[in-house]
């Protein structure tokens, strides 16, 4: 039997009774129902023994919404639909994994396939069963905004774009005001930037992978946050927000992608290589 634990009524988001229907089957559903602006409510589903990552995911959905639109602006749903999973099987039941999930996988955001024009459906974000431990608050904090960006971000970006581009943006999004220093919000670029080690260039897709040879996930999303940090800071927000949109439709080969630079920043990808390492290598020295 399902428990609602706060809020009115759920929101009228078509895919949750088959979410429910899924969860059930590993156990008994709670529901935390987050009221927002009008037409903007959010809901948390889980299970009694993942209550804690319920309840403060719920807490954390207002604030999260609010920090991405802050970024990304408001042309997106503004609400969510998280749901925490029991264990590696559901979490891959509700994010339609195939094969083995990795186990450093903390969250995910899904949607139903995406008809260009329209406002994708079926957008949810999970949480891996041992997600809160794993985080913590902080870093749950974090995930959920992140994940938040590519629910807002989705109607706007192309599968096969450049993932500096799109985890980047989502780690710049999801840490944006933390305060932490660039060596504490980036270990292993300083590390390697204190030994002389400064990236060559932007991370290449295959190193966000684990499972891939030239994987090197750690590396890849600290140096995709710090060069959409980089622009933020260089540039604006405003002119990171026009990055993206610019880069995330879709492939982006080297020419493509030096247009694009040149058009939104005014400098192209070497000029912007450049910079970004001077930038790095600034702010590892603190």
């Amino acid at each position: 039997m399902a428990a609602c634990s706060t809020g009115s009524s759920a929101p009228a988001d078509p895919q949750l009774p088959e979410l429910r229907r899924v969860m059930s089957s590993y156990a008994p559903v709670v529901t935390h129902q987050v009221p927002g602006s009008p037409g903007h409510s959010s809901v948390v589903l889980g299970h009694s023994s993942r209550q804690a990552d319920v309840d403060r995911l719920a807490s954390e959905i207002g604030p999260a919404v609010d920090a991405v639109s802050a970024v990304w602006g408001t042309d997106w749903a503004r609400a969510a639909v998280v749901a925490v999973a029991s264990d590696d099987s559901e979490f891959a039941a509700l994010t339609h994994s195939q094969g083995s999930v990795s186990t450093e996988v903390a969250a995910a955001s899904v949607s139903d396939p995406v008809v260009p024009g329209r406002q994708p459906t079926g957008q949810r974000v999970v949480f891996a069963a041992d997600a809160g431990t794993r985080l913590g608050p902080d870093g749950l904090r974090e995930t959920l905004r992140h994940e938040l960006t590519h629910i807002a971000a989705r109607a706007r970006t192309v599968d096969g774009s450049p993932q500096w581009v799109l985890e980047g943006f989502a780690e710049y999004c999801g840490r944006r005001g933390d305060g932490q220093r660039f060596a504490r919000s980036a270990p292993t670029v300083t590390a390697r930037a204190r030994a002389g080690d400064l990236p060559a260039d932007l991370p290449v897709d295959a190193a966000f992978t684990p499972d891939n040879a030239a994987g090197d996930p750690a590396a890849a999303y600290e140096q995709a946050w710090s060069a959409n940090a980089f622009v933020a800071e260089r540039f604006g927000e405003r002119a990171l927000v026009a990055l993206y949109r610019r880069l995330a439709t879709g492939p982006q080969d080297g020419p493509a992608l030096d247009r694009g630079m040149r058009d939104v920043l005014g400098i192209g990808h070497d000029e912007f290589v450049t910079a970004w390492r001077q930038w790095i290598a600034a702010r590892a020295a603190t």
